[in-house]
């Protein structure tokens, strides 16, 4: 095998279609959108990107690294879930391109890296960039590296807001039906949707914070600068790398008309960042509203368990309430058998003689007095508040 690594040419529809076959664990795409499977080891891959080991081993799938974007000299080492990619100011190398998950990916890079000069057209001598062609004209004009960062971010905002789409819709009435009916299964099936939301918001939010630290500091931002550290390509060169992020898809809703113009008249040195800061400030933004809507669904199901938590501790009062009247009643009944028994027993009293009637009006008595203990038992467990009224 030599160094830098032996390349295969891939068919972009056989990456897509034969998931079953044996693939190589990396995809290179070129500036034409060229894929083509590397066959090659952490050493060539290495060498061949200017990296360290320790960036390389970020993207080993065997290890649970959380979500990292890594300005390099000559690379940027992108590990987003699925989506494990080094981004050079040239190429893009991607890993595992057969998984379910990063064919959209591949399919996404084959269809925006490649540069075109259909979007420019001519008419009576003059220049313009009309309909659809003004956003590929728009993204041609960027940086290569933008343009593969721009796909990886498009693709886990994406794929993160689908996962939170799913457990939204499984968890809203799951939690509706809880409410109306307390179960054992209703209960098992709230704790599993409530681990997967768990999970799914630290992922979610390492997302979110890699980008916030990425705009927090313009040091690091200014690292992703790959074309311009490489004196290949200056990023605000002319106003075409202006019109592309003006007219980027996701951009270009944030960005008014007077801002496309003004930018596209701005200059800028090599520290500004402006360019890179808007692009990943639209991303920033899509997965803030995915957390958010997370911490919605969470603040539903604490509510949800707060709402269940009232019942039970009304359905325990009304048990402690019952257990107060049982015991009540038990008492009294044990006074009214306590007189009853020992007016009962069997024993000669010379009082006795030839008055029955005594008996009878000792039990009835008993019994009033009975009942009156018991009316006064419950009264005062009332006025202190121990059972409702």
């Amino acid at each position: 095998m030599a160094r830098d690594g032996s390349v295969v040419p891939a068919d972009p529809q056989a990456v897509v279609k034969k998931k079953t076959q044996s693939s190589r664990s990396w995809i290179m795409f070129d500036a034409t959108g060229k894929g083509s499977l590397l066959d090659a080891d952490k050493y060539a891959i290495m060498h061949r990107v200017q990296i360290h080991a320790r960036d390389l081993r970020i993207l080993d799938p065997l290890l649970s690294y959380p979500s990292t974007i890594l300005g390099r000299e000559k690379a940027i080492v992108l590990n987003l879930e699925h989506i494990k990619a080094i981004i050079t100011a040239e190429e893009v190398l991607l890993r595992d391109p057969t998984d379910e998950n990063v064919i959209p990916v591949v399919e996404e890079l084959q269809r925006r890296l490649p540069q075109s000069s259909a979007g420019l057209q001519q008419q009576d001598g003059k220049e313009y960039l009309g309909g659809q062609n003004d956003t590929e004209a728009a993204e041609d004009d960027a940086p290569f590296e933008f343009r593969a960062l721009e796909v990886a971010l498009e693709a886990i905002c994406s794929f993160l807001a689908a996962r939170t789409t799913e457990l939204e819709m499984a968890a809203y009435p799951a939690l509706d039906e809880l409410t109306s009916k307390i179960s054992s299964r209703n209960l098992d099936r709230v704790r599993k949707l409530k681990s997967a939301m768990t999970r799914l918001t630290a992922r979610v939010q390492k997302v979110r914070d890699e980008l916030e630290q990425l705009l927090d500091d313009d040091d690091d931002m200014a690292d992703l600068y790959l074309s311009r550290k490489a004196g290949s390509l200056s990023p605000v060169s002319g106003t075409g790398a202006s019109n592309w992020f003006a007219s980027s898809p996701t951009l270009g809703s944030r960005i008014s008309r007077a801002s496309r113009a003004s930018l596209a008249t701005v200059r800028l040195d090599e520290n500004d960042v402006e360019e890179l800061e808007m692009l990943l400030e639209a991303y920033f933004s899509e997965i803030d509203h995915t957390m958010n809507k997370l911490t919605t669904l969470r603040e539903y199901i604490d509510d949800t368990e707060d709402y269940i938590n009232i019942q039970l501790d009304s359905h325990r009062n009304q048990l402690i309430q019952l257990e107060l009247f049982l015991s009540s009643g038990t008492v009294c009944l044990s006074f009214y058998s306590l007189v009853t028994a020992i007016f009962g027993m069997n024993i000669p009293y010379t009082w006795n003689d030839n008055h029955d009637y005594m008996f009878k009006w000792v039990v009835i008595v008993s019994g009033v007095l009975s009942a009156v203990m018991f009316v006064i038992i419950t009264a005062y467990a009332r006025n202190k508040g121990l059972v409702g009224s």
